[in-house]
């Protein structure tokens, strides 16, 4: 599914964003990266070392004049703004935008994200389908490149890996409330034995709280025996201290 995706940066103004970004690229999968006119020379010093074990994703980008060509092969071109504009676009939230992905199989999208400091250009939106705000504090909402692009990589990610995502670990059983009873009044005996409820009228408070840590912890059949070993062995510490 992550082949369907190819993420289009316009005139991205720092080379260490372009490598960031191709390292979460490689993270979630996805492989296809078209520049618009880089406003430096690339790629340069910065964008190999950010881009860590991700440069050969670099080195088969495409570099484009304009926006228009860049996006040519792709069906829906989906743009990322941190503000919303007046052009007649639909604007769609988060929510709209997996559901888009699910629907549509047999669709190559384009995922455009505009310069550093400016954002995508009213031009440059005139070519998506779709407008997404990635959501954030109302505070601040600025994200930087790789960071945004990171999120949108990991929602992809996690639409084409649904199986590895829900796969769990081996279901252990917890313990039955009987088998941890038993244990919990061979703690109390022990207890009474060494004068642990002092003074005498809290008792009944100290108990409750006894019992509500011990039970609390849902531990299983292995730890529960673990438990049961430790009281027992601080039980026969304590016959043959006397």
């Amino acid at each position: 599914m992550a082949n369907k995706f190819g993420i289009v940066l316009i005139k991205p103004q720092l080379g260490e964003n372009i490598g960031a970004c191709a390292r979460s690229m490689k993270n979630f999968g996805l492989k296809k990266l078209n520049i618009v006119s880089p406003k430096f020379i690339f790629p340069n010093y910065k964008t190999k070392v950010t881009s860590v074990g991700a440069f050969d994703i670099i080195n088969k980008d495409k570099i484009f004049k304009n926006t228009e060509d860049a996006i040519n092969e792709f069906d829906i071109v989906i743009s990322f703004s941190a503000r919303k504009r007046d052009l007649n676009k639909k604007h769609i939230t988060m929510n709209d935008f997996l559901s888009i992905l699910n629907k549509k199989n047999d669709t190559k999208f384009g995922l455009m994200f505009g310069p550093e400091a400016s954002g995508l250009s009213n031009q440059d939106l005139s070519y998506s389908n779709f407008v997404l705000q990635i959501p954030t504090s109302k505070k601040f909402k600025s994200l930087n490149l790789s960071h945004a692009i990171t999120l949108i990589c990991f929602e992809i990610f996690k639409l084409s890996n649904k199986r590895l995502l829900k796969k769990k670990g081996k279901k252990i059983r917890i313990s039955s409330k009987g088998k941890i009873s038993s244990i919990l009044k061979h703690l109390i005996k022990l207890l009474e034995a060494k004068n642990f409820f002092v003074p005498s009228e809290k008792k009944r408070s100290m108990l409750i709280n006894i019992n509500n840590l011990i039970y609390r912890l849902e531990p299983n059949d292995k730890e529960l025996r673990i438990l049961a070993s430790i009281i027992s062995s601080l039980s026969k510490k304590n016959i043959n201290h006397n």
